[in-house]
């Protein structure tokens, strides 16, 4: 029976959504219009790739003892975490974009300096959840998870991924090897957080170390391959199916794979990226077949 990957992501983004909804009620942020910022960005839509990921890797542990309900408010958190990223990245003195899944970015909205707040409340629910809604497990498997995510979101992660793809584009690093560069921008930028969602879901299901080194692995490849998707679309992807303008890449002289490699080349890449990640969950069963879905999905998607 083939896996349908489209239900599958559908049932676990009602899920998810469901929990963002309750746990943005739960703490409750003030005044008013910061919580209506929160809640624009956080609810504009999106894959919910990365708690997608993080439940995926826990039932491909399959620890029967873990619930769902027990792992929703982590995967939760991480995309508190991934809001808080688009809309600091959208701002003027990032990528300064207008556009995100087709709506008009927090600060058009809501103004450039709510939106920074908007996004630092949302990095710092991230935390609040963590330490407070994770019912049921270890308090080690807690303070690892809180540890991971920290790292995956700092100056070692996403913080520090971007502020490489911010000084190569503004002050052109021509002492730089660009290939190095490039790569350690996708490792850390995007790559950074996906890695993270897989081994906190391993985490908390109690994942052995040949299991969670296996998983890492995994991530490590889609993360790459999601992001030299992400380059190829700025390229030929179709701006209405992306909810943003495309060939913003080039015009702002970004370091990308299809600059350096060419659009085969990193056609190619991706496949072998998709493929490793496929090797990577040799030692799991039928439980991890959501994972292998989503692997093919990244591979072969349009948005």
């Amino acid at each position: 029976m083939v896996f349908d990957l489209r239900a599958y992501m559908a049932q676990q983004a009602e899920l998810i959504n469901d929990w963002l909804e309750r746990l943005l009620e739960d703490f409750a942020p003030r005044p008013v219009k910061l919580r209506d910022s929160m809640a624009y960005s956080l609810f504009a839509g999106g894959k919910r790739l990365r708690p997608i990921l993080l439940l995926a890797a826990a039932e491909a542990v399959a620890n029967q003892e873990v619930a769902k309900e027990q792992l929703l408010p982590a995967a939760c958190a991480l995309e508190c975490l991934h809001t808080y990223s688009l809309i600091h990245d959208d701002l003027p003195a990032m990528d300064d974009d207008d556009w995100r899944r087709g709506k008009a970015t927090n600060h058009k909205v809501f103004g450039e300096g709510m939106a920074v707040l908007a996004g630092d409340a949302l990095l710092t629910l991230c935390f609040e959840i963590l330490s407070q809604k994770l019912d049921g497990f270890a308090a080690e498997q807690v303070l690892r998870v809180i540890a991971e995510v920290a790292r995956a979101a700092g100056g070692q992660g996403m913080v520090g991924g971007q502020a490489a793809d911010i000084l190569w584009e503004k002050e052109r690093y021509q002492h730089e090897d660009p290939n190095r560069l490039l790569l350690y921008i996708h490792e850390h930028k995007t790559g950074a957080l996906l890695v993270a969602s897989v081994r906190a879901g391993a985490i908390l299901a109690g994942a052995q170390p040949a299991q969670l080194a296996a998983l890492t692995d995994y991530a490590y490849a889609i993360g790459l391959a999601f992001q030299i998707t992400d380059d190829l679309l700025d390229i030929y992807g179709d701006s209405q199916k992306l909810g943003k303008q495309t060939g913003q890449d080039e015009s702002r002289g970004k370091l990308t794979y299809p600059a350096i490699h060419g659009i085969s080349e990193s056609r190619r890449r991706v496949q072998e990226l998709i493929r490793q990640a496929q090797v990577s969950l040799t030692p799991f069963g039928p439980e991890a077949e959501p994972l292998r879905a989503l692997a093919s999905f990244l591979a072969e998607r349009d948005i």
